[in-house]
């Protein structure tokens, strides 16, 4: 009997590949195969350059934006303007319509200096790929020879079994 035909045997072979892809199957695999996704990366640097682009707009806001509104309004900002206030509790509009302004503008800073640069490279490289793609493939000078060839040898092959004037016929 061979060893292959022994089920100890092969029970042993079967545990020990088990223990060798052990870290494979293992949480931290999946973990591993979570984080290495594309997507995933792509939230990252998009986290990074959200908080990036975040902390540009406060300051635009803080530096320039409120100094306006105090020159037009008298205020320091807008939590002040159109407040409602029954002295148990404050209703600040302003506030809101500050916040509001706050992202509106890092919205437009990420579509204007992150998202719409992006597409627009991913749209260029797309249309390179698929310019790529359209040409056709020429073979080389080797590949052309040898279907050449491959083409006579055919021919040569049909003449032959045809039994044409002049060409050997097929052997009895």
């Amino acid at each position: 009997m061979a060893s292959g035909d022994n089920p100890v045997t092969a029970q042993a072979v079967h545990a020990a590949h088990e223990l060798a892809n052990i870290s494979d199957k293992g949480p931290l695999a999946g973990f591993k195969q979570f984080i290495s996704r594309g997507s995933m990366v792509d939230m990252a640097v998009g986290v990074v350059m959200g908080s990036a682009v975040t902390a540009v707009v406060n300051s635009i806001v803080k530096n320039l934006l409120s100094p306006l509104i105090a020159m037009i309004f008298g205020k320091p900002d807008l939590s002040g303007l159109l407040t409602i206030s029954n002295g148990k509790a404050t209703i600040s509009f302003g506030a809101i319509l500050g916040d509001l302004l706050n992202f509106l503008l890092v919205a437009a800073a990420i579509y204007f200096c992150i998202i719409l640069p992006m597409n627009k490279l991913r749209n260029l490289a797309h249309a390179a790929s698929s310019a790529k793609d359209d040409k056709p493939a020429t073979p080389s000078a080797d590949e052309q020879t040898v279907q050449l060839l491959q083409s006579i040898l055919n021919q040569m092959k049909a003449d032959q079994w045809q039994g044409r004037p002049g060409q050997a016929g097929p052997q009895a």
